[in-house]
């Protein structure tokens, strides 16, 4: 007699052995989101758990050597310093979008290639708002906010240049539940994609290890997660949408077994016939009527089955 616990109902589309998912005319807005930016006024962003450590992104003509040794100079309001300039940036989530308060990097180069043919890093600033006062002259400023980014050619006169930046970034935090229990954060992962899961063609993880909780910073767009649990065959795929300026908060559920679940198979009587812990336990039972009774994480299901003498069966205790 095998028996297991089984969560369910699944929220996310699953490949298994079931027909196939059928393609939705459009991914639907995610419900959950939250605006990444404050209510009003010039407050920080909202608390949000560590950043994704994202990986590096790699300009194809920009390279980052040590930055040059210009001490940093504090900008005036509204003046900048006899022969030389002010560099103002900021950059926002969208044209009528609020302005974005934390997380950026910004980078600003030589507009020539040195005799190597690399761009020399002259400043690096990660503030929301910064002023940075450089000699007159061309430059490149680039920008990052998690996976965006952009990059821009500036020329600086004697005076104060102001440049704002578009970054149309959302963020996703990703969680994996079975049934109504949240999976350990060390017991599943998540991989994100760009596009699609119906779209055809293999593609390469925009990310590929996202850890449960975590905030991905990304471009805005549609984007599958693949979820695995455990080091079985649960694994489950669903389609997002991340919009700029945004928060969403997804959760992927698996109809898998729980673990640590205290099993009791009893008779109708009440008596205590097996007593095991785990998702799968083994019972030889004789022939006759029993309950099979499921405790985890301090809530219990049960299920009658009958056992049939010579017939091996399993019964299935699903957590609502």
């Amino acid at each position: 007699m095998l028996i297991q616990v089984l969560a369910g109902p699944a929220t996310a589309q699953m490949f298994s052995d079931q027909p196939p998912p059928v393609p939705p005319g459009s991914v639907p807005d995610p419900g959950g989101a939250i605006s990444l930016a404050p209510p009003s006024g010039p407050g920080s962003v909202p608390t949000m758990p560590a950043p994704l450590t994202q990986p590096s992104l790699t300009q194809p003509s920009l390279t980052q050597p040590s930055i040059a040794a210009l001490p940093p100079v504090a900008a005036p309001q509204g003046a900048a310093p006899p022969g030389q300039a002010v560099l103002s940036l900021t950059a926002r989530y969208g044209k009528d979008l609020p302005a974005i308060n934390a997380g950026l990097v910004w980078r600003v180069f030589t507009d020539r290639p040195d005799e190597n043919g690399t761009f020399k890093l002259i400043r690096e600033e990660r503030g929301a708002t910064p002023n940075i006062v450089l000699p007159p002259g061309g430059y490149v400023v680039h920008v990052t906010f998690g996976l965006v980014s952009a990059v821009r050619p500036v020329t600086l006169k004697s005076e104060t240049d102001r440049e704002a930046f578009l970054l149309p970034a959302g963020g996703l935090r990703i969680e994996g539940r079975v049934g109504t229990s949240k999976i350990p954060q060390n017991q599943i992962s998540f991989a994100i994609y760009k596009g699609s899961q119906f779209e055809v063609g293999e593609r390469a993880p925009l990310v590929p290890s996202v850890a449960a909780g975590d905030v991905a910073l990304l471009p805005e767009g549609t984007y599958y997660i693949i979820s695995n649990y455990g080091d079985a065959n649960s694994v489950v795929r669903s389609d997002i949408r991340v919009q700029a300026g945004k928060l969403t908060d997804v959760i992927i559920s698996h109809r898998a077994a729980l673990a640590n679940t205290a099993w009791s198979v009893i008779t109708p009587g009440g008596d205590v016939i097996k007593e095991s812990i785990g998702a799968f336990p083994r019972v030889v039972l004789s022939e006759g009527e029993y309950r099979a009774i499921a405790k985890n994480e301090g809530k219990v299901f049960e299920r009658p089955f009958n056992v049939v003498n010579g017939v091996d069966g399993e019964v299935e205790v699903i957590a609502r």
